[in-house]
């Protein structure tokens, strides 16, 4: 259908080694794939970090959330350009969502001064979202997180292999939560890690992951415990073996498919700079090394963008939207803030194809099918 589109999985026989090596081992829920992942992605982040990988990055926030206590009466600050599951695990909590704006049309990253502007008695925590790839301004919003007493949970749906100044992301929160997604950096399909670098918060994540248990099921099928307890109430949200042995294989890939992405982005820009009626954010960042999880562009508001996806879609280049704005979904219509800049940005916003495999003569389709529509 497509002559080019929106992503493609990055996968070789590497991957469908790792899965034919859990077939044969006849056990599929967590056990040495799931271990050795987590292991991997602990030493691949650094700073003393400890992970567990889970059923996807919703269940990693809703347990962040949980395990650093947020409860009804309780405030969140929450990005204003995200997917919708920072809002919806806060909601969950039974917390109320305060959005915090982007910093500019140039930098989509969450706005320092707009989340001070934000914290009230009630808050107890942030939630920081590196769009893209790009890291926000760790400095500024660590120190203010810590300045205030405030939790900060990073959602890192888009960053693997990213950091801010050297430092993975990832490897500033409290707590922070991964996607492996089929379009992300790291894809499995569904899946997600939750890291800390808290011991104690550690063992609450894990008693959370698996139903509040003691002592997980591969142990009791080794014969090391015969028998468990349940210290609190706690979920299913485990991943299972073949989703870990998939993961562990492209954490191996993630450098080279980044670089890849880097280089396509880079013909991005050469191809797409010339047009007034396109800007494409974070031309100039400094604060860190990306991993360039999306390509989004700006279309000027005089551009008509439903009729530049369906024109297109005809010439066979599929698109997308990162992210529509929060205020118009129904659930959250009249119960969150208005954020002028990000709704600006989700009303006009555009995503192009973006993945390791892609070559720069599908960039060149991508962007003669968009130049078309906006000259």
């Amino acid at each position: 259908m497509w002559r080019v589109q929106l992503h493609k999985i990055n996968y070789d026989e590497r991957e469908y080694q790792a899965v034919r090596e859990v077939l044969d081992s006849g056990w599929l829920t967590i056990s040495e794939k799931t271990h050795s992942f987590e292991s991997a992605f602990s030493e691949f982040l650094g700073h003393d970090t400890k992970s567990l990988a889970v059923s996807n990055c919703t269940s990693a926030l809703h347990m962040a959330l949980l395990a650093l206590g947020i409860k009804e009466g309780d405030e969140v600050i929450t990005p204003s350009l995200t997917f919708i599951a920072d809002q919806n695990v806060t909601q969950m909590c039974g917390a109320k969502n305060v959005l915090a704006d982007i910093t500019s049309m140039e930098d989509w990253s969450m706005d320092p001064d707009d989340i001070e502007a934000k914290i009230t008695a009630k808050t107890k925590a942030v939630i920081i979202m590196h769009y893209a790839g790009f890291a926000c301004d760790m400095d500024r919003v660590t120190a203010l997180c810590k300045k205030r007493n405030l939790f900060l949970v990073e959602d890192c749906a888009h960053t693997p292999g990213a950091d801010y100044k050297g430092r993975s992301l990832g490897a500033f929160g409290d707590i922070s939560a991964f996607s492996f997604y089929a379009n992300k950096n790291i894809a499995i399909g569904e899946g997600g890690m939750v890291v800390t670098r808290n011991a104690e918060i550690y063992e609450k994540l894990k008693a959370l992951r698996s139903h509040g248990m003691s002592v997980p099921s591969f142990d009791r099928y080794k014969g090391r415990a015969a028998t468990y307890d349940v210290a609190f109430a706690g979920f299913n949200y485990r991943i299972n073996e073949i989703g870990s042995a998939l993961g562990f294989v492209q954490l191996q890939k993630l450098k080279e498919s980044n670089d890849q992405r880097r280089k396509l982005v880079k013909r991005y820009c050469q191809r797409l700079d010339g047009f007034s009626s396109i800007s494409i954010p974070y031309r100039n960042f400094s604060r860190g090394k990306p991993n360039y999880h999306i390509m989004p562009v700006l279309l000027s508001e005089n551009i008509d963008r439903a009729a530049v996806i369906e024109s297109m879609k005809k010439d066979g280049v599929q698109t997308s939207i990162h992210y529509p704005a929060i205020q118009g979904f129904t659930a959250y219509k009249d119960k969150v803030n208005s954020t002028p800049k990000a709704e600006y940005v989700c009303a006009h916003e555009l995503t192009l194809p973006l993945y390791p495999a892609m070559t720069f003569d599908e960039v060149d389709i991508v962007c003669d099918a968009l130049v078309k529509e906006i000259k």
